[in-house]
C-alpha cells in the first residue's frame, strides 16, 4: 500500500474541497461519522503515489494541507469507519471515494465489481463485506485553479415577462448541425457556435435551458445492453461539467466562454440541475462517493430500516437536504456556477423532493428558505420541475417565490383541445390566461408553458403518433407514457399523403400561436420550430445517437422552413404585444367603457354565459385582452381558436380597425387591415388579430 511518512499541515476545514492558494492545496472532507479520512495522490498514469491521514477534525469536517502540491494534483479519498449498513453506515476504505467538492475530475470509470461496498453476489447482499481496491477502476478528482478572463462580461438579466426559453440538449443540438465544425459539434464550444447563436436570435429566444451539464454516470445496466445514459440525469459531481461535452483538452473554459458569448448575444443561460438524487443508486448500488463519505448524513433512509434509501424520485435514492451538510453541499454548488460560470438560473429536476422534510413536502423547507435569503441565488432564474413519485408528489403552484414552474396541465389541456376532446373549454381558459387558479399567489411568468420537453414526445411526434415507439430502449416497449395526448390525423407514423400532412402542419402551428399567446413563461423544445422528430420514441434518455439529436437538414425541407419561419414570426408578435406577455394577471376588470382587460366570447362574438362554459361539445372560443397603451390609447388583441372539424365564421368587434396579425391554416397571409365584420377559421386553426382605439369612446 503507498504510504507517506510525513505528515500534513492541519490546514482549514473551509472552504470544503481541494483549494489551491498559491503556496499549496487545503483538503476538507465532511463526513459526521468517519473515523479517519486518508488522502490519496496518483501520478498522471493513474497509479497511487501516495496516502497522506487528514490530521485534524473541525465541527465533523476533516482536512489537512499539502505544502507545495497544486493544480492539476489528482486524488481522491479513503473514508475509516463502521460498516453496518442496518445503522446507515457503509465506510469501506477498500473503496477509492470523488470528492462531492471536485471541481475537476479525470480517467474514466470503469465499471466492475470492485466498485460496491459489498460483495455483489453474496447471498447476504450488502450485508456482506467487499476488500478490492477500487481506485484502478474509479475515476479521481482533480485540483483546479479558476484561470478565465471574463472582461465585460455582462448577464442580460431578461425580465420574466419577455422570457422566451427554448430547451436543448447539449450534444444533441448541434451533433448533426454540418454548420459547426466537426470537433465542436456536441460540444459546450458548438453550443455558442454562431450558427447556434444566429439561429437563436431568428427565433426571438432570450434563454437557453440546458439539460444536465454535471458531470454524470454512464448506467451499468445501460451500457451491457448497448446503451448510454444520453439525458445525464445522473450527477457523478456537483461541482465539475460533464467531461464529455468539452472539446478535446478544452476544459472547463469552454463552458465559460459559451456562457459569456451567449450573453453577449443578449442569451441567458439555465442550467438543468440534478440535486434530487445522486448516480449511486440504491443500497444496491457502488460506492463512489457520498455513500462511502456519510451514507447516513447524504442520504435520506427508512427510519424503522436504515439499511434501505428512500425512494421518492424512483431513481433508488434521494438527498437528504433536511441535512445541513447536503443541503449546503448543494448552496455551494449553485453558488459556484452562477460565481464562476455566470450563469442566470436553474431547472430543478423533480423539484418536490428538494422540498421534502421529513414529514413531507414542505413550501418553507430548509431548501426553499435558503435560497430565497441567499444574496446570490435569490436573483437569479429559479424554476422546478413540480413532481416526484413519493407520497404527496404532486406540487404544482404550491412552490414559494420567486419560484416559477414547469405547468404540465398547460402541456395537457393544450394537446387535449386541439385533438378536438371534449369538455376542455374552461380548462383551456385558465390556462391560456396564465393559470391563476394554480399560481395566483404569484404573477403569471411562474407558470412555464409548454407543448413539448425532453421528458415525451417532441411537437412532430404529437400530430404523427398515436402510440410510443420505444422498442429500441430495450424494454419491449414498456418504458415511457402510454399516452401522448395525440394524434396522428389519419396514419401511424410518417405519411405522404398530402391532405394528413396539411392537417399536421395545421395543428402544430395552431399549437405553437397557443403558445406564445399565452400569459405565462413559454418553453420551446429545441427541434419543435422546424418539426424534429424522434420517430415515435417518448422517453429517448437512453438514445445518444440520431433518434435524440436534433436533425438540422429538415431546416432545408419545404415544410421544415415554413414552420421556423411560422414560429420566428408569433415570437415576434409576443414581443411586439405587451398584452401578450403581461405580467400581470387579469381578471376581466373594465378599463374603459365596455373595454374589459379579459373577455371570453364564442364564435358570435358574445360573452360567455356559465352554461356555454358547461357544454363539453363547444370547441371554438374567441380569448380578447386589453391593456392601455402610449397616448392612453388601449392595445386589444383577440385570439380565435377553433379546434373542431368545421370551419366557423368567427364575428368580430364592427366598431374597431382590426389587423390580421396571423393565421394558422393559412400562414403565408401578410399581416394587415383586416374590414370584414366575420372572419372564418378553418377546422383545426387559430388566428390572432390586434387593435387599437381611444380610451374614451
Amino acid at each position: 500500500m503507498p504510504s507517506n511518512t510525513a505528515k500534513l499541515e492541519p490546514g482549514s476545514p473551509a472552504p470544503l474541497g481541494a483549494t489551491w492558494d498559491g503556496l499549496g492545496v487545503n483538503f476538507a472532507l465532511f463526513s459526521a461519522h468517519a473515523s479517519a479520512v486518508e488522502l490519496c495522490l496518483f501520478n498522471s498514469s493513474q497509479r497511487e503515489i501516495a496516502r497522506y491521514m487528514l490530521p485534524e477534525n473541525t465541527d465533523q469536517v476533516w482536512h489537512g494541507y499539502l505544502p507545495s502540491a497544486g493544480p492539476g494534483l489528482i486524488y481522491g479519498y479513503r473514508v475509516h469507519g463502521p460498516y453496518n449498513p442496518e445503522e446507515g453506515h457503509r465506510f469501506n476504505s477498500n473503496k477509492l471515494l470523488l470528492d462531492p467538492y471536485a471541481k475537476g475530475l479525470t480517467g474514466p470509470l470503469r465499471w466492475n465489481d470492485t466498485l460496491f461496498g459489498y460483495r455483489l453476489h453474496s447471498p447476504r447482499q450488502d450485508l456482506s463485506f467487499d476488500r478490492r481496491d477500487s481506485a484502478p477502476s474509479m475515476v479521481k478528482g482533480v485540483v483546479t485553479v479558476e484561470d478565465y478572463i471574463w472582461g465585460d462580461d455582462r448577464p442580460p438579466h431578461t425580465p420574466w415577462a419577455d422570457t422566451v426559453i427554448y430547451e436543448a440538449h447539449v450534444k444533441g443540438l448541434t451533433k448533426l448541425l454540418d454548420a459547426v465544425p466537426e470537433r465542436e459539434r456536441g460540444t459546450y464550444a458548438g453550443l455558442a457556435h454562431p450558427a447556434v447563436i444566429a439561429h437563436l436570435q431568428r427565433l426571438g429566444i432570450t434563454a437557453v435551458e440546458v439539460m444536465p451539464v454535471h458531470a454524470f454516470l454512464q448506467d451499468r445496466h445501460l451500457l451491457e445492453k448497448g446503451l448510454r445514459n444520453y439525458w445525464g440525469y445522473n450527477t457523478l459531481g456537483f461541482f465539475t461539467p460533464e467531461p464529455s461535452y468539452m472539446g478535446r483538452g478544452s476544459g472547463s473554459n469552454e463552458l465559460r466562454s459559451a456562457v459569456r458569448r451567449l450573453h453577449r448575444a443578449g442569451i441567458e443561460v439555465i442550467l438543468d440541475v440534478v440535486y434530487n438524487h445522486t448516480c449511486e443508486g440504491s443500497e444496491l448500488g457502488p460506492t463512489l462517493s457520498w455513500r462511502g463519505i456519510d451514507n447516513a448524513s447524504y442520504y435520506r433512509l427508512v427510519d424503522d430500516n436504515r439499511r434501505h434509501t428512500i425512494n421518492d424520485t424512483g431513481t433508488g435514492n434521494m438527498l437528504d437536504l433536511a441535512s445541513p451538510r447536503a443541503l449546503q453541499m448543494v448552496l455551494d454548488s449553485l453558488r459556484y456556477f452562477v460565481q464562476s460560470y455566470h450563469v442566470d438560473g436553474f431547472r430543478f429536476d423533480l423539484g418536490a423532493t428538494l422540498g421534502r422534510e421529513h414529514h413531507g413536502f414542505d413550501p418553507n423547507s430548509g431548501f426553499f428558505d435558503a435560497i430565497r435569503q441567499d444574496p446570490v441565488l435569490a436573483n437569479v432564474k429559479l424554476i422546478s420541475e413540480p413532481w416526484d413519485i413519493g407520497p404527496g408528489g404532486y406540487q404544482l403552484g404550491n412552490h414559494p417565490p420567486p419560484f416559477g414552474e414547469w405547468n404540465d396541465r398547460y402541456r395537457d389541456t393544450l394537446r387535449h383541445y386541439w385533438r378536438g376532446d371534449a369538455g376542455h373549454r374552461p380548462e383551456l381558459a385558465g390556462r391560456l390566461s396564465g393559470s391563476a387558479d394554480i399560481f395566483g399567489g404569484r404573477r403569471p411568468t411562474a407558470s412555464i408553458n409548454y407543448i413539448a420537453s425532453h421528458d415525451g414526445a417532441p411537437l412532430a411526434d404529437i400530430v404523427m403518433y398515436e402510440g410510443k415507439h420505444n422498442a429500441a430502449n430495450g424494454e419491449d416497449n414498456r418504458d415511457g407514457t402510454s399516452d401522448n395526448i395525440s394524434c396522428h390525423w389519419g396514419a401511424e407514423g410518417p405519411s405522404e399523403d398530402k391532405t394528413i400532412i396539411a392537417l399536421r402542419e395545421r395543428v402544430k402551428r395552431a399549437m405553437l400561436l397557443s403558445l406564445f399567446a399565452s400569459l405565462g413563461t413559454p418553453m420551446l423544445l429545441a427541434g419543435d420550430e422546424f418539426g424534429n422528430s424522434q420517430a415515435g420514441n417518448n422517453n429517448a434518455y437512453c438514445q445518444d445517437n440520431e433518434i435524440s439529436w436534433l436533425d438540422w437538414t429538415l431546416l432545408q425541407t419545404e415544410l421544415g422552413a415554413a414552420q421556423i419561419a411560422f414560429t420566428a414570426r408569433v415570437i415576434a408578435l409576443r414581443r411586439r404585444f405587451g398584452v401578450l406577455h403581461s405580467p400581470r394577471f387579469l381578471f376581466g376588470e373594465e378599463i374603459a367603457p365596455g373595454i374589459k382587460n379579459l373577455d371570453w366570447l364564442d364564435e358570435n362574438g358574445k360573452p360567455l354565459a356559465e352554461a356555454d362554459w358547461a357544454n363539453g361539445e363547444a370547441r371554438a372560443v374567441i380569448m380578447r385582452r386589453a391593456e392601455r397603451n402610449v397616448g392612453d390609447k388601449i392595445e386589444i388583441v383577440s385570439l380565435l381558436l377553433n379546434a373542431s372539424s368545421k370551419g366557423i365564421d368567427f364575428s368580430l368587434h364592427t366598431n374597431w380597425p382590426w389587423e390580421l396579425l396571423i393565421d394558422t391554416a393559412h400562414p403565408e397571409r401578410a399581416a394587415g387591415p383586416y374590414d370584414g365584420v366575420t372572419y372564418l377559421v378553418e377546422d383545426r386553426a387559430a388566428a390572432l388579430f390586434a387593435t387599437l382605439v381611444e380610451a374614451q369612446q
